[in-house]
């Protein structure tokens, strides 16, 4: 397996994860069951499931009037995004000892 299927199959299933999340914690506060705590959202995101919680958050909005919510998801993804960008462009240096 090369390193970019990994890595997509990674972002997939974590971003998939991410939107799962939002969509269990929103039926569990209307179930007024035990919810997913805050910080487990916000890791799943950092972790590369951004796009999915962002995603989740809207479609079954939920969280959507917490501005650690609707500021947080995004700058989390525009860092990503920032830091994807500059791996892309670090200068390759090949060196055999």
């Amino acid at each position: 397996m090369d390193v970019i299927t990994l890595l997509s199959t990674y972002f997939a299933a974590i971003n998939l994860i991410g939107f799962a999340l939002m969509g269990i914690d929103k039926y569990r506060a209307k179930k007024r069951a035990f919810r997913i705590p805050e910080a487990t959202l916000f890791i799943v995101a950092i972790i590369g499931g951004s796009i999915g919680s962002i995603a989740g958050m809207y479609i079954f909005r939920h969280k959507t009037r917490h501005r650690s919510f609707v500021y947080g998801m995004p700058f989390i993804l525009i860092v990503q995004i920032a830091l994807i960008v500059a791996v892309m462009h670090a200068p390759i240096e090949i060196s055999f000892l």
